[in-house]
């Protein structure tokens, strides 16, 4: 990662300093200015009333031009929403930093949110943290102080989201070969545990994803996908009468010596070994099946 931001500092020509408005600063300056620092660690972040007409480096949300918002034209997302100078910077640097891809995810997640907060003064919490780091109306505290320090801030929680972003392209890679070699019909098992939803959701073959516990022994998690635009999600859920019973009830009902847990939503079970895992979501898709053959007999005996 280092060398991929050192090769995008040198490919974009940052110079060591970059120039922001003065006075009261947001979240959009102050991430802008972080993102930057990411990218070039020793550059230095100038706060200035006005652009010097001269100035060849990279000025953002002050001077009109490419990272800058407020002129008249100013750029608008597919989506309606306008940029903010966050967003335009995200826009040259977040394919080169963690891939087009997961660039454009982040963008919707993360950036664009924070941008429509600068430009509509839409509520965001995170906004409101950052905005609370300017000097109060009677503290004398030397507000360029501040901003280094909301930068400071703003630049640990990138570097948190850029390291996850990349734990989960790590994991994709491993998810997929396991998707390749799999064998179990319905059922993907993993080494251990990891992200693995967003490219199971995308085979259609499978409905669970079995994987070790970090509690000890295994999981069986259901794959649930949901429509565009839906917060409803649909999946093989385990049996009704499982959920949220005792582990001595649920032995009862299976015969599985070590089944230990169901959750009340029914989308995860835990047992001590893998082979139990697995017979339990095999028996989960047979209960399925058998309900909805008597569904569909019932129908039929009622036309």
């Amino acid at each position: 990662m280092t060398q991929i931001k050192r090769a995008i500092g040198e490919s974009m020509r940052i110079s060591d300093e970059v120039m922001t408005h003065a006075g009261r600063f947001h979240a959009d300056d102050v991430f802008s200015a972080a993102l930057l620092k990411i990218v070039k660690p020793e550059v230095k972040v100038k706060r200035v009333m006005h652009v010097p007409e001269d100035f060849d480096g990279i000025a953002f949300d002050i001077g009109g031009g490419r990272y800058d918002h407020h002129q008249k034209g100013a750029e608008v997302r597919e989506s309606g929403y306008a940029y903010a100078a966050f967003g335009l910077l995200w826009r040259d640097l977040g394919p080169k930093l963690v891939g087009r891809e997961m660039a454009e995810k982040f963008d919707k997640r993360f950036v664009e949110p924070l941008d429509i907060n600068d430009t509509t003064g839409a509520y965001h919490p995170l906004a409101r943290v950052i905005g609370n780091m300017n000097p109060i109306w009677d503290e004398e505290a030397d507000i360029d102080v501040c901003f280094e320090r909301a930068v400071a801030l703003a630049k640990v929680i990138l570097e948190d989201e850029f390291r996850v972003i990349a734990g989960i392209q790590r994991a994709n890679h491993i998810v997929e070969e396991a998707l390749e070699k799999n064998s179990n019909h319905g059922v993907l098992i993993l080494d251990r545990g990891l992200p693995w939803k967003e490219p199971v959701v995308a085979h259609k073959d499978i409905d669970y994803v079995v994987y070790p516990s970090e509690r000890g022994g295994y999981n069986g998690q259901v794959v649930e996908r949901r429509e565009a635009d839906s917060e409803e999600a649909t999946g093989l859920y385990f049996p009704e009468q499982w959920a949220g019973e005792s582990a001595e009830n649920l032995r009862k009902m299976t015969g599985v010596e070590d089944f230990n847990f169901c959750h009340a939503g029914r989308f995860l079970i835990s047992a001590s070994t893998l082979e139990s895992a697995l017979k339990l979501c095999e028996m989960s898709k047979k209960i399925a099946k058998e309900e909805e053959n008597a569904s569909d007999t019932e129908i039929e005996t009622k036309r």
